[in-house]
């Protein structure tokens, strides 16, 4: 009887094996990876300027003896302007709170108000996130804040799984309207072996998993279930 037991784990540890050469055969990660990942996205701007207006972002302007035109609750639509009474749509994503000013008192002084009096905040900015997925413990949306890298990321998620695929971290961006992809290696970066790559608001991380760490963990988890460890008592 006690021979049946290192049959058991020598089928098991087979059928672990098939499973895993089975997975692995899977098709290559075909995105970027080492130097050509990190120059995929060398162009594209590090953190949107916090002293521009942004898409999203709620405006304070006040106007002076003018309670009508005076509020906190001016919206950037999706195409980057304001609705201000009197001035009509006005462009505001992408320009500083003072350029605005200047333009409304412009608008508003050629027709309408004498020697306007105009103050311009933003007085909520649009929350920005990224999404980490795949191998980490626990996935999901989180805020992007500034000097956000890949590790930070990460780390917001819990860190990866015991089955994560270290080499095969992955970073999705859009940038001009097209969706652009690049393969990082956590274990290089960890090390400090390679840079530690930005993450951007709108970006989606994704760690991939290993066939052989879960194929190996799978079995682990089986080994009691089936007694298979009886040799080693």
């Amino acid at each position: 009887m006690p021979l049946r037991q290192p049959v058991r784990l020598i089928a098991a540890l087979l059928a672990v094996l098939v499973l895993a050469g089975c997975m692995l055969r899977q098709a290559p990660n075909a995105l970027p990876a080492g130097p050509a990942a990190y120059a995929i996205f060398e162009n594209t701007e590090a953190w949107p300027d916090d002293n521009l207006i942004r898409i999203g972002d709620r405006l304070s302007v006040r106007v002076l003896g003018e309670p009508e035109l005076t509020s906190d609750a001016y919206f950037v639509d999706a195409r980057g302007n304001i609705q201000v009474p009197l001035a009509g749509e006005v462009a505001a994503a992408g320009r500083r709170p003072d350029q605005l000013r200047d333009d409304l008192v412009r608008r508003l002084g050629a027709r309408y108000i004498r020697d306007p009096q105009v103050t311009v905040m933003v007085s909520e900015r649009k929350r920005t996130t990224f999404a980490v997925e795949g191998d980490v413990r626990e996935p999901g949306v989180f805020e992007a804040v500034p000097n956000t890298t890949l590790l930070s990321a990460i780390a917001q998620a819990k860190s990866p799984t015991d089955s994560a695929k270290l080499d095969e971290v992955m970073i999705f961006r859009v940038v001009n309207g097209q969706r652009l992809g690049a393969r990082f290696n956590l274990d290089d970066i960890r090390k400090g072996r390679a840079a530690d790559p930005l993450v951007l608001a709108g970006d989606t991380i994704v760690v991939g998993r290993s066939a052989l760490k879960d194929a190996w963990r799978q079995f682990l988890q089986a080994a009691p279930v089936f007694n298979l460890f009886y040799i080693f008592r």
